[in-house]
Protein backbone atom coordinates (compact mmCIF):
# COMPACT_ATOMS: atom_id res chain seq x y z
CA UNK A 1 0.00 0.00 0.00
CA UNK A 2 1.27 3.46 -0.88
CA UNK A 3 1.80 5.37 2.34
CA UNK A 4 0.28 8.44 2.71
CA UNK A 5 1.92 11.45 3.07
CA UNK A 6 1.03 15.08 3.08
CA UNK A 7 1.74 15.22 -0.81
CA UNK A 8 0.00 12.54 -2.01
CA UNK A 9 -3.16 13.12 0.19
CA UNK A 10 -3.91 16.71 -0.90
CA UNK A 11 -3.08 15.60 -4.34
CA UNK A 12 -5.96 12.68 -4.45
CA UNK A 13 -7.87 15.51 -2.75
CA UNK A 14 -7.14 18.12 -5.53
CA UNK A 15 -7.38 15.51 -8.28
CA UNK A 16 -11.19 14.78 -7.43
CA UNK A 17 -12.24 18.60 -7.66
CA UNK A 18 -16.19 19.26 -8.57
CA UNK A 19 -14.71 23.25 -7.64
CA UNK A 20 -12.60 24.64 -10.50
CA UNK A 21 -10.62 26.83 -8.21
CA UNK A 22 -9.85 24.15 -5.52
CA UNK A 23 -6.53 23.63 -7.30
CA UNK A 24 -5.53 27.99 -6.61
CA UNK A 25 -6.99 27.04 -3.43
CA UNK A 26 -5.27 23.65 -2.52
CA UNK A 27 -1.89 25.49 -3.01
CA UNK A 28 -3.02 28.67 -0.66
CA UNK A 29 -3.56 26.10 1.78
CA UNK A 30 0.06 24.21 1.98
CA UNK A 31 1.64 27.09 3.99
CA UNK A 32 4.25 25.33 6.34
CA UNK A 33 3.03 24.97 10.31
CA UNK A 34 4.91 26.97 12.41
CA UNK A 35 6.90 24.85 15.00
CA UNK A 36 4.71 23.66 17.73
CA UNK A 37 4.46 26.16 21.19
CA UNK A 38 3.79 24.72 24.90
CA UNK A 39 1.36 21.95 25.76
CA UNK A 40 -0.85 22.59 29.08
CA UNK A 41 -2.36 18.94 30.28
CA UNK A 42 -5.26 18.24 32.10
CA UNK A 43 -6.52 21.77 33.10
CA UNK A 44 -9.69 21.38 34.98
CA UNK A 45 -12.31 23.63 32.97
CA UNK A 46 -15.57 22.23 34.43
CA UNK A 47 -17.83 19.53 36.68
CA UNK A 48 -20.24 16.80 34.69
CA UNK A 49 -22.13 15.79 37.47
CA UNK A 50 -19.09 14.57 40.67
CA UNK A 51 -16.75 14.15 37.61
CA UNK A 52 -13.69 17.04 37.32
CA UNK A 53 -13.70 17.58 33.35
CA UNK A 54 -9.96 18.29 31.95
CA UNK A 55 -8.83 19.48 28.87
CA UNK A 56 -5.76 19.91 27.14
CA UNK A 57 -4.43 23.01 25.20
CA UNK A 58 -2.10 22.99 22.24
CA UNK A 59 -0.63 26.72 22.15
CA UNK A 60 0.84 28.24 18.80
CA UNK A 61 4.06 29.00 18.62
CA UNK A 62 4.82 32.82 19.52
CA UNK A 63 4.21 35.09 16.66
CA UNK A 64 1.87 32.84 14.85
CA UNK A 65 -1.50 33.58 16.62
CA UNK A 66 -4.53 34.32 15.60
CA UNK A 67 -6.07 34.71 18.26
CA UNK A 68 -8.91 32.31 17.92
CA UNK A 69 -9.38 29.05 19.01
CA UNK A 70 -10.57 25.61 18.39
CA UNK A 71 -12.49 22.61 20.91
CA UNK A 72 -11.37 19.32 19.96
CA UNK A 73 -14.16 16.89 20.64
CA UNK A 74 -12.59 12.76 20.18
CA UNK A 75 -14.29 10.28 18.83
CA UNK A 76 -15.04 6.78 19.91
CA UNK A 77 -18.79 6.38 19.97
CA UNK A 78 -20.12 7.94 22.96
CA UNK A 79 -18.52 4.98 25.08
CA UNK A 80 -14.70 5.54 24.92
CA UNK A 81 -11.85 7.02 23.53
CA UNK A 82 -10.24 10.35 24.75
CA UNK A 83 -9.08 13.94 24.60
CA UNK A 84 -5.70 12.28 23.61
CA UNK A 85 -6.96 10.77 20.30
CA UNK A 86 -7.37 14.39 18.73
CA UNK A 87 -3.77 14.97 19.69
CA UNK A 88 -2.42 15.19 15.67
CA UNK A 89 -5.37 17.69 14.61
CA UNK A 90 -5.32 19.93 18.18
CA UNK A 91 -1.14 19.65 16.88
CA UNK A 92 -1.93 20.32 13.51
CA UNK A 93 -3.80 23.36 14.17
CA UNK A 94 -2.09 25.05 17.13
CA UNK A 95 0.68 24.53 14.21
CA UNK A 96 -1.07 27.23 11.79
CA UNK A 97 -1.64 29.78 14.64
CA UNK A 98 -4.62 28.88 16.67
CA UNK A 99 -4.98 27.70 20.37
CA UNK A 100 -6.64 24.04 19.80
CA UNK A 101 -8.55 23.09 23.29
CA UNK A 102 -9.00 19.18 22.91
CA UNK A 103 -11.71 18.68 25.63
CA UNK A 104 -13.13 15.94 27.78
CA UNK A 105 -17.48 14.77 28.13
CA UNK A 106 -18.59 12.44 30.08
CA UNK A 107 -19.19 8.74 28.13
CA UNK A 108 -21.88 6.81 28.20
CA UNK A 109 -21.12 4.80 31.38
CA UNK A 110 -20.75 7.92 32.93
CA UNK A 111 -23.87 9.67 32.30
CA UNK A 112 -26.51 10.12 29.52
CA UNK A 113 -27.40 12.51 26.72
CA UNK A 114 -27.91 15.71 26.95
CA UNK A 115 -24.69 15.23 29.63
CA UNK A 116 -22.68 15.00 26.48
CA UNK A 117 -23.79 18.52 25.02
CA UNK A 118 -23.30 20.04 28.19
CA UNK A 119 -20.13 19.04 28.92
CA UNK A 120 -19.22 20.56 25.51
CA UNK A 121 -21.29 23.45 26.28
CA UNK A 122 -19.10 23.88 29.49
CA UNK A 123 -15.76 23.72 27.80
CA UNK A 124 -16.69 26.63 25.44
CA UNK A 125 -17.55 28.60 28.10
CA UNK A 126 -14.62 27.90 29.73
CA UNK A 127 -12.57 28.61 26.65
CA UNK A 128 -14.65 32.22 26.52
CA UNK A 129 -13.65 33.29 29.91
CA UNK A 130 -10.18 32.50 29.72
CA UNK A 131 -9.97 34.43 26.36
CA UNK A 132 -7.46 36.71 27.82
CA UNK A 133 -5.48 34.02 29.35
CA UNK A 134 -5.74 31.68 26.17
CA UNK A 135 -4.45 35.03 24.52
CA UNK A 136 -7.74 34.80 21.95
CA UNK A 137 -10.34 36.98 21.01
CA UNK A 138 -13.74 35.41 22.86
CA UNK A 139 -15.48 35.66 20.19
CA UNK A 140 -13.81 33.31 17.43
CA UNK A 141 -14.28 30.12 19.37
CA UNK A 142 -14.50 27.22 16.85
CA UNK A 143 -15.75 23.80 17.55
CA UNK A 144 -14.25 20.38 16.09
CA UNK A 145 -15.82 16.80 16.38
CA UNK A 146 -14.11 13.80 15.05
CA UNK A 147 -16.89 10.87 14.54
CA UNK A 148 -19.14 10.52 17.91
CA UNK A 149 -17.62 14.29 18.68
CA UNK A 150 -18.75 15.62 15.77
CA UNK A 151 -21.80 14.89 16.62
CA UNK A 152 -21.93 17.49 19.83
CA UNK A 153 -19.81 20.03 17.73
CA UNK A 154 -22.75 19.88 15.10
CA UNK A 155 -25.38 20.00 17.90
CA UNK A 156 -23.43 22.90 19.92
CA UNK A 157 -22.88 24.60 16.15
CA UNK A 158 -27.22 24.58 15.73
CA UNK A 159 -27.64 25.30 19.44
CA UNK A 160 -25.55 28.60 20.11
CA UNK A 161 -26.82 30.18 23.87
CA UNK A 162 -29.90 27.24 23.98
CA UNK A 163 -30.39 27.70 27.63
CA UNK A 164 -31.92 24.25 27.78
CA UNK A 165 -28.59 22.32 26.66
CA UNK A 166 -26.01 24.52 29.04
CA UNK A 167 -25.77 22.62 32.52
CA UNK A 168 -24.88 23.63 35.32
CA UNK A 169 -20.67 22.73 34.63
CA UNK A 170 -19.40 26.31 34.87
CA UNK A 171 -19.22 29.63 33.94
CA UNK A 172 -22.40 30.20 34.49
CA UNK A 173 -23.94 33.21 32.40
CA UNK A 174 -21.08 33.15 29.64
CA UNK A 175 -21.88 32.55 26.08
CA UNK A 176 -21.32 29.00 24.60
CA UNK A 177 -21.62 30.27 20.88
CA UNK A 178 -19.22 28.60 18.14
CA UNK A 179 -18.61 30.59 15.13
CA UNK A 180 -17.45 28.14 13.37
CA UNK A 181 -17.65 24.45 13.12
CA UNK A 182 -15.51 21.74 11.79
CA UNK A 183 -17.10 18.13 11.56
CA UNK A 184 -15.06 15.40 10.67
CA UNK A 185 -16.42 12.13 9.38
CA UNK A 186 -19.77 12.58 11.50
CA UNK A 187 -22.33 10.62 13.37
CA UNK A 188 -24.91 12.77 12.68
CA UNK A 189 -27.99 11.05 14.18
CA UNK A 190 -27.93 9.52 18.09
CA UNK A 191 -28.56 6.18 18.92
CA UNK A 192 -31.03 4.74 22.06
CA UNK A 193 -27.43 3.54 23.79
CA UNK A 194 -26.47 7.40 23.83
CA UNK A 195 -29.90 8.67 25.72
CA UNK A 196 -30.96 7.46 29.31
CA UNK A 197 -32.85 3.59 29.35
CA UNK A 198 -36.34 3.97 28.13
CA UNK A 199 -35.87 7.52 26.05
CA UNK A 200 -38.97 7.16 23.31
CA UNK A 201 -38.25 7.70 18.87
CA UNK A 202 -39.09 11.60 19.97
CA UNK A 203 -36.45 11.99 22.17
CA UNK A 204 -33.52 10.07 20.30
CA UNK A 205 -34.64 11.85 17.16
CA UNK A 206 -34.03 15.44 19.29
CA UNK A 207 -30.43 14.41 19.90
CA UNK A 208 -29.98 14.22 15.75
CA UNK A 209 -28.22 17.95 14.87
CA UNK A 210 -29.71 17.09 11.84
CA UNK A 211 -33.35 18.18 13.77
CA UNK A 212 -31.95 21.72 14.45
CA UNK A 213 -31.26 23.17 11.56
CA UNK A 214 -31.59 27.15 10.83
CA UNK A 215 -30.03 29.66 9.66
CA UNK A 216 -28.39 30.61 12.53
CA UNK A 217 -26.38 27.14 12.57
CA UNK A 218 -22.73 28.34 12.68
CA UNK A 219 -20.81 27.94 9.65
CA UNK A 220 -19.54 24.30 9.07
CA UNK A 221 -16.92 22.54 7.19
CA UNK A 222 -17.08 18.58 6.76
CA UNK A 223 -14.25 16.38 6.16
CA UNK A 224 -14.60 12.68 5.07
CA UNK A 225 -12.88 10.16 3.78
CA UNK A 226 -14.54 8.03 0.70
CA UNK A 227 -13.29 4.84 1.88
CA UNK A 228 -15.16 5.70 5.33
CA UNK A 229 -17.29 2.22 6.00
CA UNK A 230 -17.74 3.43 9.56
CA UNK A 231 -19.89 6.17 9.14
CA UNK A 232 -20.53 6.44 5.00
CA UNK A 233 -19.57 9.83 4.01
CA UNK A 234 -23.13 10.52 2.05
CA UNK A 235 -23.93 11.51 5.36
CA UNK A 236 -21.92 14.36 5.23
CA UNK A 237 -22.61 14.92 1.95
CA UNK A 238 -26.68 15.03 3.05
CA UNK A 239 -26.11 17.31 6.31
CA UNK A 240 -24.31 19.96 3.77
CA UNK A 241 -26.79 19.82 1.54
CA UNK A 242 -29.13 20.75 4.24
CA UNK A 243 -26.72 23.57 6.13
CA UNK A 244 -26.81 24.68 2.16
CA UNK A 245 -30.45 24.80 1.61
CA UNK A 246 -30.93 26.38 4.90
CA UNK A 247 -28.77 29.50 3.51
CA UNK A 248 -25.95 28.53 6.04
CA UNK A 249 -22.26 28.75 5.09
CA UNK A 250 -21.26 25.55 4.48
CA UNK A 251 -17.86 23.90 3.02
CA UNK A 252 -17.53 19.90 1.56
CA UNK A 253 -14.25 18.00 1.20
CA UNK A 254 -13.91 14.44 0.44
CA UNK A 255 -10.70 12.65 0.59
CA UNK A 256 -10.56 9.79 -1.91
CA UNK A 257 -9.05 6.57 -0.30
CA UNK A 258 -9.45 7.82 2.70
CA UNK A 259 -10.98 5.53 5.55
CA UNK A 260 -12.54 6.25 8.85
CA UNK A 261 -10.68 8.68 11.57
CA UNK A 262 -7.88 9.18 8.70
CA UNK A 263 -6.28 11.84 10.69
CA UNK A 264 -5.22 9.86 13.95
CA UNK A 265 -2.13 9.41 13.93
CA UNK A 266 -1.25 10.51 10.78
CA UNK A 267 0.50 13.95 11.08
CA UNK A 268 0.02 14.40 7.23
CA UNK A 269 -3.48 14.06 6.62
CA UNK A 270 -3.97 16.09 9.90
CA UNK A 271 -2.42 19.08 8.75
CA UNK A 272 -3.63 18.98 4.98
CA UNK A 273 -7.39 18.95 6.99
CA UNK A 274 -6.25 21.55 9.23
CA UNK A 275 -5.03 23.87 6.20
CA UNK A 276 -8.47 23.24 4.30
CA UNK A 277 -9.87 24.45 7.97
CA UNK A 278 -7.54 27.27 8.01
CA UNK A 279 -8.67 28.63 5.29
CA UNK A 280 -12.29 28.24 5.85
CA UNK A 281 -11.47 30.57 8.78
CA UNK A 282 -9.55 32.86 7.20
CA UNK A 283 -12.61 33.53 4.61
CA UNK A 284 -15.11 33.79 6.98
CA UNK A 285 -13.58 34.79 10.16
CA UNK A 286 -10.64 36.30 10.68
CA UNK A 287 -10.48 38.01 6.91
CA UNK A 288 -13.68 37.49 5.80
CA UNK A 289 -14.42 37.97 1.96
CA UNK A 290 -15.79 36.13 -0.50
CA UNK A 291 -14.36 34.11 -3.39
CA UNK A 292 -14.11 35.91 -7.01
CA UNK A 293 -17.02 34.65 -9.44
CA UNK A 294 -15.93 31.52 -10.87
CA UNK A 295 -15.89 31.54 -14.70
CA UNK A 296 -16.26 27.94 -16.83
CA UNK A 297 -13.94 25.46 -16.60
CA UNK A 298 -11.39 25.39 -19.49
CA UNK A 299 -13.49 23.36 -22.71
CA UNK A 300 -16.41 24.47 -21.18
CA UNK A 301 -16.76 21.43 -18.69
CA UNK A 302 -19.46 22.51 -16.36
CA UNK A 303 -20.18 19.21 -14.64
CA UNK A 304 -19.13 17.49 -11.29
CA UNK A 305 -17.00 14.85 -12.87
CA UNK A 306 -16.91 11.73 -11.38
CA UNK A 307 -16.15 12.85 -7.40
CA UNK A 308 -16.36 15.52 -5.09
CA UNK A 309 -13.14 16.97 -3.59
CA UNK A 310 -14.29 20.18 -2.58
CA UNK A 311 -16.96 22.25 -2.38
CA UNK A 312 -16.35 25.98 -1.99
CA UNK A 313 -18.64 27.47 0.75
CA UNK A 314 -21.83 27.70 0.02
CA UNK A 315 -25.08 30.10 1.08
Amino acid sequence: MKRMTRRNFFQSAAAAAAVPALGAVAAQAQQAPAAAGKVESDVVFGKGGDMDLRLDIYHPAAGSEKKMAVIHLHGGGFTGGSKTGVASSSRAFAGLGYVSVASQYRLTGQGRWPAQIEDTKAAIRWVRANAERLNIDANRVAIAGYSAGALMALFAAATNDRKEFEGNGGNAGVSSKVVACVAFYPAVSANAGLLPEGSDRAAIDAAAPTNHISASFAPTIFLHGVADTTIRPETSVAFFDKLRAAGVKTDLHLFQGAPHAYEINNPDAALVSAQLANLFFERLIINPREYPAFGAGRGGGGGRGGGRGGRGPQQ
